[in-house]
């Protein structure tokens, strides 16, 4: 014992381990580790009792303790003889001196009795709780040693808070049994002997008493606690001043217990009363915030037997008056909720709860609802504490930000319930906070922000149809809000709040027009895109966006003013000193909003063609002008990503993009040419930019997005720029390079199709070359290695091109692969699509390579001859078997799957047009060769033939599907091997399909 007492003072946080070396430390863990687990348990059972017995020390008593305890929970100790020492020595220690020791050494012997009571009680020792309970009058070791019992042995078995096992369940209900039987009115008069004989002389001992007793109310006859010696004791200690905060917590717990007692709704209305009668200032505020849970379970309580019985119902009728009795209790209790001793989600659920059982409010009614909204509104407002952090949102305000967004959602929840049930009296409740708000010179930052947050809530309770008539007071509240300046303004909660509930009220401009100037002054003055704070100024700008696709007419009249407003944002690009390196640049996107809201409005077609090319030559020339500049400084001086001439290139190509989008091809090159030619010369100035720095991949990106826009809104005068820009594309590509450049050029095949056949000529075997060198790996990997951002740039760009090969061929472009500059990619192009077709595991990627291979059938082949030599013999040899059979008839393929059904269908149509175009060679090869090597039943083959050659596609299909559900399937690795894909008499080989 000697020797592992000292080990497991070294393995503890004793002074002698501080002093050890991790050695020791290490070989002293694991000494003991031995000796708990490889001692017989007899031997450890003597050894542990020897140490609780002998040691002085308090970690030596634990060790021996949490060893029993293992050694009983894992059934290691099983002899009677050893379990009859443990339980008389146990008993002994609980009873002994013993229990004034630490409350953790407490806690432990605590756990380990409850654990011998789970095991023997009654049937091996029927006398555990008679042995514990402490004799009259109570003292205060023994009372906090037999609570501490009850306690772990309701958290450990009795509790049905946790889950249980059906064995724990078993065990649970065989002690309260035997409990209720023999002991519970003993215990019940002791907890009430120790509540009062200690509440005075020793708090802590009485409060844990009084917990114990909590936990086991729900499961004993609530008459021994509920009756009038122990209620008014229970009153008197949570009340009294002088009570300690744990005994009067603890207290309250058993009251709250005594109140949620399970039992039929007329019993409990009973139960209620008794309550009420036993403290009839129950229902005053001071109740609340003494007694929170008590008044918030009594509430819910009383509210769920009035639903179960009903207004028509006397009892029924009865819960009703004693809720409504409790309510200013629990209103006091949840304005209060942040003391730590009140249940703010129980509140909550609480008033929820109440709200959603009102259909028409009463009077009365409606004024709780007004308190509750009180109660909302405060627990939704911010601590003033944090006010400066969240103004320039550091670490702290971020985090006070979130955590308050997510306190809000039941709040939030509960508010909107109010607003279906009284929207007049939540109306009402804001405009009283708005006008208090607005009228005092002192409001607080956090009163102005929750007053506008509850208005915006409500933009979003009420429909549509209010917001646009003004329904209710909405018609007031409304233009109060676009004229409120409130105090605290400046500060970032307040504008962004307020400029998200005026963009929420928009619609209501829509039908007065009148409060339209008051709009655009919130989004145009320091409320708006002037406010101090750049966040705030920011948001405001898309917000105007949105305003602007609104309103749009209706904005035209006020146009001058509104460039004029703008003037120094829209000015701010062509103003800055780009040559100073210290100074600190906006992003390429700042301000890209306001550009696009100013070309919404310009583009509008109530504005004067005059007018129009008035207000454009302003906003584009001076944009056009400052790219030539720098773009001249930048050849004499270099252009690197990050410096200030390429971040100021790169906005205010945005910039322009942003005009742009407020345009299309209808109205610049149908009604007003004008403006066609205005975006010509802008993209000429901005195309010089990619000539001259052609790798800069900011400037590349924000070029081709502007491309992507004129190409929609000039249309075919554009072709002429695209072979200049694209052979600046095609330098220096990377994987997502090309992503971007193919996209574009997919564009421009779907919007001039054939066109662009020229250009598309001249660029494609450069893009076949990039594409044969970058693809030249294998980015069909599985495993970790597939997971890497280079891969999934590589993934992305095999999709893409199979898009893009897809376009061409469904655009009247496929002829261009037989261009003497571009048949020398075609094998490499044809092994891909049929590899893909076959195999890839994203089947649509696949749908689009049968469709690429169907219109190349009807592109390349005729009845009488073919556009291309072997083609015809691809398809027939290599396609139909691959593809549209051994594909098909393997295991992966699933025609439950909606995916894999179209990808089916396409399948079925290929057929049908090889059949047309290839005729009887077809059905030959596929019918007497394909289908007799996988045993098609001669039946299902004729069949086959016959829908084959008929009108009925449908029926075709039907055939088609039923055959391939009688053919076996095939292990697809089987069938890609050897020569499938050699040569059939024509040179199509593919490096580039290997390394796929």
């Amino acid at each position: 014992m000697d020797d592992l007492q000292q080990a497991i003072l070294l393995a503890s946080d004793s002074p002698a381990a501080a002093a050890a070396s991790p050695s020791v430390r290490a070989e002293a863990l694991a000494f003991c580790a031995r000796a708990r687990d490889e001692s017989p348990p007899s031997s450890l059972l003597r050894l542990c009792l020897s140490g609780l017995a002998s040691s002085p020390h308090a970690q030596v008593h634990f060790w021996c303790l949490q060893s029993l305890h293992d050694a009983l929970l894992h059934r290691r100790l099983v002899l009677l003889d050893d379990l009859a020492l443990l339980r008389s020595s146990l008993l002994s220690l609980a009873v002994s001196s013993h229990a004034a020791s630490p409350p953790f050494l407490r806690n432990k012997l605590a756990q380990l009795v409850a654990l011998l009571i789970r095991l023997d009680y009654p049937h091996v020792y029927p006398s555990y709780f008679l042995d514990l309970l402490p004799p009259a009058p109570p003292q205060p070791g023994l009372t906090d040693m037999f609570a501490r019992v009850l306690i772990s042995l309701d958290d450990d078995l009795l509790s049905q808070e946790y889950p249980r096992s059906a064995d724990e369940a078993t065990d649970a209900m065989r002690v309260k049994d035997s409990m209720r039987a023999q002991c519970v009115p003993q215990i019940a008069r002791h907890w009430h002997a120790a509540a009062s004989t200690l509440r005075t002389a020793d708090p802590a001992a009485a409060a844990v008493a009084l917990d114990a007793a909590r936990r086991c109310i729900s499961w004993i006859d609530v008459g021994l606690v509920a009756n009038d010696v122990f209620i008014p004791l229970l009153f008197d200690i949570a009340l009294s001043p002088g009570s300690a905060t744990p005994l009067a917590a603890a207290a309250v717990g058993c009251l709250s217990a005594v109140a949620a007692k399970r039992m039929d709704a007329r019993a409990k209305v009973g139960l209620l009363r008794s309550l009420l009668v036993a403290q009839q200032g129950l229902g005053s505020p001071d109740s609340g915030l003494k007694m929170a849970p008590l008044v918030t379970t009594y509430a819910a309580e009383a509210r769920e037997c009035y639903r179960r019985l009903g207004a028509s119902d006397a009892d029924g009728a009865a819960a009703l008056e004693m809720l409504e009795e409790v309510l200013p209790a629990v209103f006091a209790a949840a304005e209060s909720s942040d003391d730590e001793e009140v249940d703010a989600g129980s509140v909550l659920e609480f008033l929820s709860g109440y709200v959603s059982m009102m259909k028409a409010p009463s009077e009365k009614q409606l004024g709780h609802l007004g308190q509750i909204l009180e109660v909302v509104r405060v627990q939704m407002s911010y601590d003033p504490v944090y006010r400066g952090h969240l103004d320039v949102l550091d670490k702290i305000g971020k985090e006070e930000e979130d955590l308050k967004a997510e306190q809000r959602k039941d709040l939030i929840a509960l508010f909107r319930s109010i607003c279906r049930v009284a929207p007049a009296a939540v109306q009402l409740f804001i405009r009283g906070l708005l006008v208090t708000a607005l009228s005092s010179a002192e409001a607080s930052v956090e009163d102005a922000e929750v007053a506008l947050t509850l208005f915006y809530r409500l933009g979003e309770a009420v429909g549509e149809e209010e917001i646009w008539t003004g329904t209710g007071l909405l018609g007031e509240l409304v233009p109060m809000l676009l004229a409120a300046r409130f105090s605290c303004h400046t500060h970032r909660l307040v504008a962004l709040v307020y400029l998200e509930t005026v963009t929420r009220y928009m619609k209501f401009m829509q039908e007065h027009v009148q409060y339209v100037p008051h709009l655009l002054g919130v989004f145009l003055d320091n409320r708006g895109i002037h406010h101090q704070n750049a966040h705030v100024s920011r948001r405001a700008g898309y917000l105007f966006m949105r305003a602007v696709k609104l309103l749009k007419a209706k904005l035209v009249p006020y146009l001058d003013t509104i460039l004029q407003s703008l003037q120094d944002v829209l000015s701010q690009f062509t103003s800055m000193d780009w040559a100073n390196k210290d100074a600190k640049f906006p992003s390429s996107e700042d301000g890209s909003q306001i550009f696009e809201a100013v070309g919404l409005l310009i583009s509008i077609e109530e504005v004067s063609p005059e007018k129009q090319a008035q207000y454009l030559t302003a906003l584009l020339n001076p944009l056009c002008h400052q790219i030539e500049s720098l773009v001249m400084d930048a050849k004499a001086q270099g252009l690197e990503e990050s410096s200030p001439r390429s971040i100021s290139l790169q906005q205010i190509i945005v910039a322009l993009n942003m005009v742009s989008k407020g345009f299309n091809e209808r109205l610049v090159m149908g009604n007003r040419p004008a403006i066609g030619v205005m975006f010509k010369k802008t993209l000429d100035v901005v195309l010089q930019v990619l000539v001259s720095f052609p790798n800069v991949k900011p400037l590349r990106s924000k070029v081709i997005s502007f491309l992507h826009r004129m190409i929609e809104i000039l249309g075919t005068p554009v072709l002429p720029y695209i072979p200049i820009a694209l052979r600046q594309l095609l330098l220096d590509n990377e994987a997502k390079d090309m992503v971007e450049f193919l996209v574009l050029v997919n564009q421009i095949i779907c919007k001039f199709k054939s066109s662009a056949s020229s250009v598309l000529e001249e660029i494609f075997p450069t893009i076949a070359s990039h594409l044969s060198v970058i693809l030249a790996q294998d980015a069909f990997s599985a495993g970790p290695a597939s997971n890497t951002e280079e891969m999934r740039e590589l993934q992305e760009l095999q999709r893409t091109l199979y898009t893009f090969l897809h376009a061409m061929a469904t655009h009247g472009l496929s002829t261009i692969l037989l261009t003497p500059s571009c048949v020398q990619y075609l094998d490499t192009i044809m092994q891909l699509l049929l590899f893909t077709s076959c195999k890839h595991k994203d089947i649509l990627l696949r749908k689009a390579c049968v469709q690429i291979f169907v219109n190349l059938v009807k592109d390349w082949c005729t009845n009488s001859e073919d556009k291309i030599t072997g083609f015809r013999e691809f398809m027939i040899e290599k396609f139909a078997t691959n593809c549209c059979l051994y594909s098909v008839l393997d295991k992966s393929f699933d025609l439950r799957d909606a995916n894999s059904l179209v990808l089916f269908g396409e399948i079925v149509v290929a057929q049908k047009i090889m059949y047309e175009r290839f005729g009887d060679v077809f059905i030959k090869k596929f019918v007497e060769t394909d289908l007799t090597k996988v045993c098609c039943p001669p039946d299902l083959a004729k069949q086959y033939c016959q829908k084959l050659q008929g009108n009925d596609i449908k029926a075709f299909r039907v055939v088609v599907s039923s055959m391939y559900i009688e053919l076996p399937f095939l292990r697809l690795e089987d069938v890609y091997c050897g020569n499938i894909f050699t040569n059939c008499g024509y040179p199509w080989r593919s490096s580039l399909f290997i390394a796929f």
